[in-house]
């Protein structure tokens, strides 16, 4: 069987990337809210001044540079604890994919659903198109679409509101180990 590739031209694949100009370090962070991964309606106003806030996004839940950085949180809960953070991980998948995901990866932090990319605009994080892939969880295939496809970025929002940490060129496995000396620094 043959299989055939199609080129598409540069241009025509930055033009399907879209970003606003979003937030730098400094800036001070609006209230957002958005679905978590059990339904309920999880708002940032309730967590601004108790802790920092890690707020990473990633592609796509069930896939490997993903799952390996939503585990790595999981896996530096204890860590985080003792820096006083908290963990967010924003996609654009569904209710439904983020409670597979983070019941096959056993996560103990919030995952929230931004499948209009109203979050990833917010922050300015690039997003393209979504789409769909398959994944068996518990002996179960299930279609996993969600509505966008974000960038890999991640922010610390301080204890004050603002942005003490931004990273766009984040790399999976290293961002915990990078948050954590982030937040060390801060004092």
């Amino acid at each position: 069987m043959k299989t055939l590739f199609r080129l598409i031209p540069l241009f025509l694949l930055v033009s399907s990337i879209s970003a606003s100009a979003g937030l730098e370090v400094g800036s001070k962070v609006d209230s957002f809210a958005a679905n978590d991964d059990t339904g309920t309606l999880w708002q940032l106003s309730e967590h601004l001044g108790k802790k920092n806030i890690v707020v990473y996004f990633y592609p796509a839940a069930m896939t490997g540079g993903c799952t390996k950085q939503a585990c790595a949180y999981r896996d530096q809960s204890s860590a985080l604890n003792d820096v006083d953070a908290i963990v967010v991980g924003v996609s654009g998948d569904s209710v439904n994919n983020l409670k597979l995901f983070k019941k096959a990866n056993d996560l103990n932090f919030t995952l929230l659903s931004d499948i209009n990319g109203t979050i990833a605009n917010q922050f300015g994080v690039a997003t393209r198109d979504g789409s769909s892939i398959e994944r068996e969880v518990d002996g179960i295939m299930h279609t996993l679409t969600r509505g966008i496809t974000t960038m890999r970025w991640t922010f610390i929002i301080g204890k004050d509101g603002s942005v003490v940490y931004k990273n766009d060129k984040v790399k999976a496995t290293e961002d915990t180990s990078t948050v954590i000396e982030q937040i060390k620094k801060l004092g």
